[in-house]
């Protein structure tokens, strides 16, 4: 069992999510950096879709009852395991009754670089075992059902976790973050901004021309009206030729809806399956954890792309993945060979 001391702002448990079901309405929801949520499995041997807990904002704290593994995905926020400093993208043994601890993520000041610093990715050897529902473990926080009683957790949350399928053993290892693997890059590295590529969406063309250079040209600040479900951006104002109304229609993570207010809304994992505003943009798959982590009043520039760099990104970024799977076992291969020796 892990025991939730102090959840912070808002820790769920989440995995990859609950696909397949729009046709009933329900959003496929589960981690919003997947990147980060699948990283961390693999440093600690679990299947990618295992369960683990999405803590955002940082100020957490959990204590363990038994000797296991831990990886964080994501960022860090001053994290510590019995006082003592850890990072992301690390894998750490952990003994029964330590504690791990968050500190709060710092706001990004105007006019610095970029602090993808939102959310942080706990994975446990294992895997965090709670009912799956719908084939999934996922806490869906709108509709409350699936994860920990469908719900948050809450100050006093004990965790079950499940059989250990591949265990990794030795000391403490890390790898590259996406950071600090070229995942993170733009054409501009030296952007004050959160750079996200994006495919121009189906009703691009009913814009005007002054928006539709607006949504390349301008900066746009995420505002405090932003949650799992949807990112809310102030900028410009983009406008549409004609404001005939429009029949609702599937919206999928990444989309960009822009309301009559014509402040833009970029959706995601928690979003409605179906929207009838106006879709000016898609934001690629492979950019979506950047958006995952970036705090509130993070500033975003978008940058068009084709569909052909689009797919290139989502390849790169499972080239990253597999690295950190041959990798980890790679190291349980050369501890195995000592220990025989």
């Amino acid at each position: 069992m892990i025991e939730i001391i102090h959840p912070g702002v808002l820790a769920s448990v989440q995995d990859l999510g609950r696909p397949g079901h729009r046709q009933l309405g329900i959003h496929p929801g589960g981690a919003l950096n997947t990147l980060a949520m699948r990283s961390a499995n693999l440093l600690v041997g679990n299947a990618p879709d295992c369960a683990g807990i999405e803590i955002t904002m940082g100020a957490c704290e959990i204590r363990f009852s038994h000797d296991t593994r831990i990886a964080l995905g994501g960022d860090d926020t001053g994290a510590t395991l019995d006082d003592r400093p850890i990072g992301a993208c690390w894998s750490l043994p952990v003994r029964a009754g330590q504690v791990f601890k968050l500190g709060i993520a710092a706001p990004q000041g105007a006019g610095q670089p970029p602090q993808l610093s939102m959310r942080t990715y706990l994975a446990v050897a294992g895997g965090i075992d709670v009912p799956s529902v719908l084939g999934s473990r996922s806490t869906d926080l709108k509709a409350c059902f699936g994860g920990h009683q469908g719900r948050p957790l809450r100050k006093g949350d004990r965790l079950a976790v499940g059989p250990v399928q591949h265990r990794v053993t030795g000391p403490a290892f890390g790898v590259r973050s996406p950071r600090w693997s070229g995942l993170a890059a733009s054409r501009d590295d030296s952007s004050r901004h959160v750079t996200l590529r994006t495919l121009p969406g189906p009703e691009f063309e009913q814009f005007t021309g002054a928006a539709r250079e607006a949504i390349w040209a301008s900066t746009w600040r995420v505002t405090p009206n932003s949650n799992r479900m949807g990112y809310r951006l102030e900028g410009a104002e983009l406008k549409r030729r004609h404001s005939r109304d429009m029949l609702s229609h599937g919206v999928v993570p990444g989309t960009i809806q822009v309301p009559p207010s014509g402040q833009p809304i970029i959706l995601m994992g928690d979003a409605q399956t179906t929207g009838g505003y106006p879709k000016i943009g898609m934001v690629i798959s492979a950019d979506l954890w950047k958006l995952a982590q970036a705090p509130l009043n993070a500033t975003l520039r978008l940058q068009p792309c084709t569909l052909s760099d689009a797919f290139e990104a989502w390849n790169e970024q499972q080239r990253y993945l597999e690295a950190i799977g041959d990798a980890v076992a790679a190291l349980d291969w050369s501890r195995a060979t000592q220990y025989r020796k």
